[in-house]
């Protein structure tokens, strides 16, 4: 205890040069933060925004992920229906997604249309309204973004229209719906107009090829534990579509956003390597400057170890107070990077790059004071070993 009121005496007597110096460490603390946060925050927000409703398998057309392309599978009924009869299966939910447009009093309106078995779906939560019901064929539920271009609210109608015919520029298939609820669609990007209606309403308005088509099918197992069994065996069963589990699609969105770990980890080595220097300056010079005292006490009979003991305390204090700081400012920065990352086009609104966690504000507080304190070895060292007789006569003199 003595050592550590000692070190925080000497870091009182310069206090614009530690106010600088803790500002530093505070900064370089923050990208420390920032960068941890980053590293593990899109693994865990995305496998979080996959299983928000429990689903652990999808099923898509072959060589695709869910929504990447215009790209469906036919037969869809017949697969839905042989998955329920698997007892390892809870739920099963095909959806269908594809362009529509909505009509408004001069114009149409680009939309993105979700077409969903409600009694399975795992693709929005409710804002306002209802949820829609198995064989409403006259209902829709639309995004915000989507209520505010069609001037649209819980009760009202709208009109939605298919494809377009490239030849006459019109739509060939066209209905008029109430609107039963406002929801937040988990997969859309920010501001995206999105709607749903039941799969084969929205299979009709898509006017595709086959009325049995749907872009994904997603599959909830009974036990977390069966999942990389049943997708292989699934594999197996159906060779004509992607099987992906959520850890797999988790491990193929990290191949694609591989560049955001490294850029993590090479900023978060830098700002350890700028507080360990920071620290380690700072005691330095705080030594040479004590070197008289130090001498002093060494020659009362203060130990070596009591010496050592004090160096290591202000590095301690530095960097225990400097992380603090740095913490605050790290989660407020984090903030505001994640805005800005996540208006990237076609990242869902609900997915975060960083992910503020207790595990990661521990992992990043104990490497800093981990590092922090041992940048204070060598300064400790080089007061340990000053010679006493020759510093009290250069002191003298």
């Amino acid at each position: 205890m003595k050592g550590i009121a000692w070190g925080l005496k000497s870091l009182r007597r310069h206090r614009l040069r530690t106010a600088l110096s803790l500002a530093g460490i505070a900064v370089a603390a923050a990208m420390l933060l920032d960068m941890v946060m980053l590293s593990g925050g899109i693994d865990k927000s995305f496998t979080d925004l996959l299983l928000g409703r429990g689903y652990q398998i999808r099923l898509t057309p072959k060589g695709t992920l869910p929504f990447d392309t215009e790209a469906t599978m036919a037969g869809a009924s017949g697969i839905v229906a042989a998955l329920r009869r698997d007892p390892a299966i809870e739920a099963v939910g095909a959806v269908l997604g594809t362009s529509l447009y909505g009509r408004t009093a001069d114009s149409l309106v680009t939309l993105f249309g979700y077409g969903i078995e409600p009694d399975a779906q795992s693709l929005y939560q409710l804002a306002s309204g209802r949820d829609l019901t198995p064989g409403d064929s006259s209902g829709v539920v639309l995004s915000e973004p989507a209520a505010r271009f069609l001037g649209a609210a819980v009760g009202d109608t709208v009109t939605l229209v298919g494809r377009l015919d490239p030849q006459t520029v019109t739509a060939g298939v066209g209905r008029r719906l109430v609107v039963r609820g406002v929801v937040r669609w988990l997969y859309d990007y920010r501001g995206q107009p999105s709607v749903g209606t039941v799969l084969p309403l929205m299979q009709r308005l898509a006017r595709q090829p086959s009325a049995d088509r749907a872009s994904v099918i997603l599959v909830k197992v009974r036990e977390d534990a069966a999942v990389p069994g049943l997708a292989a065996r699934l594999r197996a069963r159906f060779p004509q579509i992607e099987v992906n589990s959520v850890a797999e699609l988790v491990a193929h969105f990290r191949e694609r956003l591989v560049y955001f770990r490294q850029l993590a980890y090479i900023l978060g080595s830098m700002s350890l390597i700028v507080a360990v220097l920071l620290i380690g300056t700072l005691l330095t010079i705080t030594v040479n400057e004590r070197l008289g005292e130090i001498a002093t006490l060494r020659a009362i009979g203060v130990s070596r170890a009591t010496i050592v003991r004090q160096t290591l305390a202000e590095g301690t204090a530095l960097t225990v107070v400097g992380s603090a700081l740095g913490i605050m400012l790290g989660l407020f920065t984090a903030r505001y990077l994640d805005a800005i990352l996540t208006s990237f086009p076609g990242l869902p609104a609900a997915f975060s790059f960083f992910v503020p966690r207790a595990d990661t504000l521990g992992f990043a507080a104990l490497v800093l004071l981990v590092t922090g304190s041992l940048a204070g070895l060598y300064p400790a060292w080089l007061a340990s070993r000053a010679p006493i007789a020759a510093t009290l006569r250069a002191e003298a003199t």
